[in-house]
């Protein structure tokens, strides 16, 4: 074993020579398995600290990993599409150090989990702070001696130490109480992904809710986009293009400049960004599917699949999403 240190890269609101900090332990990363409640990580890709509170287990469609052909997929390949088949990965439901948020914030945005209002405007939202969704190969565990390891107002909400256990961070009542009430709206199923030209695009839908408005039904998703640069060129997101197709049989095209008012580069040095955003229908189902336009240093452009993905509700809702008013 041996100590690492975390390097604060935005250092100017720092007392000046503090940029290295020693936080803990690294663990041996897990192959097979899951991290368990209070598994404290660095994640692999934005470099914040956080910790685990519970884990999902989603099903990944992944448009780079051939499926065996058939005579139907040779078909369907010719208009475009492809047969994939989804396989089983784990995700985790974690918290980001909010000491941390300030300095991953130009790339993966710290309020991105979502929920519907619980009262009767139906467009209203409401964000929990440094929450995240993270994929098991994204974690590198660490431990730490720290009995408060993690800044987030629902640490010690969530969490309590007990020296017995290891991790030493345990689920209270609360944690349980909450995973189990906001299930429908936090849960995380599918996750479809696809590369193009050495781009990554990797999408998570949720389903928040349905709220009447006007006499009709509006249901509700968020969707959670990261892009990952897999090559070695410098590229910018220029232009989204999206098709929104809708079980009432409505197809929308939303054409726009770059994504949540961000044009991001993906470099070599900062190779991702991750994003999250809205859609309503007034259907209790649909798809999504399109393209990113992105940039080259020459000037030139090329277009990254979005890999299609299903708006789908939840039938058995029963309450709407709860607050964290105790």
């Amino acid at each position: 074993m041996w100590f690492w240190t975390k390097i604060v890269i935005h250092s100017r609101n720092r007392p000046e020579g503090k940029v290295l900090e020693t936080v803990g332990v690294f663990e041996v990363p897990k192959q097979q398995g899951k991290y368990e409640t209070g598994q404290l990580f660095l994640h692999s890709v934005f470099g914040y600290r956080g910790i685990v509170l519970f884990p999902w287990q989603a099903r990944l469609y992944d448009r780079d990993v051939a499926s065996p052909v058939s005579e139907k997929a040779e078909s369907s390949a010719a208009h475009g599409s492809k047969e994939v088949k989804g396989k089983t990965h784990t995700y985790y439901q974690v918290l980001i150090d909010a000491r941390d948020c300030p300095h991953i914030s130009q790339r993966s945005q710290t309020e991105a989990v979502t929920f519907l209002a619980n009262h009767d405007d139906s467009r209203a939202l409401y964000a929990i702070p440094g929450l995240d969704y993270v994929s098991h190969e994204d974690i590198l565990p660490y431990n730490s001696t720290d009995q408060v390891p993690i800044q987030h107002e629902l640490f010690e909400r969530f969490l309590s130490y007990d020296q017995t256990k290891v991790p030493p961070f345990v689920a209270r009542e609360t944690l349980r109480a909450w995973q189990e009430k906001n299930h429908p709206w936090l849960e995380l199923s599918d996750v479809h992904r696809e590369t193009t030209e050495h781009i990554r695009v990797t999408v998570i839908p949720f389903y928040m809710g349905m709220r009447e408005a006007q006499n009709s039904h509006v249901y509700w998703w968020r969707y959670c986009i990261r892009l990952e640069n897999l090559g070695v060129e410098v590229v910018q997101l220029r232009e989204r293009h999206w098709r929104i197709f809708s079980l009432s049989g409505t197809l929308e095209t939303v054409r726009g400049r770059g994504v949540v008012g961000r044009e991001p580069v993906l470099s070599k040095e900062q190779p991702a960004f991750q994003y999250s955003s809205h859609v309503s229908l007034q259907a209790s189902s649909g798809h999504m599917w399109g393209t990113f336009r992105f940039e080259r240093p020459d000037g030139s452009h090329f277009d990254v699949r979005i890999p299609p993905f299903s708006l789908e509700s939840n039938k058995d809702e029963k309450t709407p999403p709860s607050g964290l008013h105790w």
